[in-house]
């Protein structure tokens, strides 16, 4: 499960708003829990340095994620998982989706961004042993 605060889901949110007709992207920053849950506390936006076709691609830039990483220990948090928009597309994962994630355990959230609006928000869990069993599992999201 990804619990997220209200202010931290409407941010996330918000952001695939703005930067429609594009997709946002950023970094989902916090603790896992004994549980096997992830608490969110902040998300860290990041710049879609994707040039070819934004609007149906992301990359976060290495040096950002590094920064990003960097800052959140700094503060005490890890990095829980990643979000992205889908501009008038589901919310659902696309094979380059699963080919481009690699943070096995965290938490991967995409929003669908329909004419501008924000629509549904899903979250999925990278699973696996390594890169030829990974897979996505459907993972609910607790909002406080």
């Amino acid at each position: 499960m990804l619990k997220l605060s209200q202010p931290v889901y409407a941010s996330l949110r918000q952001h695939g708003e703005e930067t429609y007709p594009h997709e946002c992207c950023g970094v989902l920053l916090g603790r896992f829990e004994d549980d096997g849950s992830k608490t969110v506390t902040r998300i860290a936006r990041a710049g879609n340095t994707r040039d070819d076709s934004p609007h149906n691609r992301y990359n976060i830039d290495p040096k950002e994620l590094i920064r990003i990483q960097r800052e959140g220990r700094e503060r005490g948090e890890d990095i829980v998982g990643f979000y992205h928009s889908h501009p008038d597309h589901p919310a659902q994962w696309s094979p380059t989706d699963l080919a481009e994630a690699h943070w096995f355990g965290c938490s991967y959230v995409i929003t669908s961004v329909e004419k501008g609006k924000a629509a549904v928000t899903n979250s999925f869990q990278l699973e696996g042993a390594g890169e030829n069993d990974k897979r996505f599992l459907d993972e609910p999201i607790a909002i406080s």
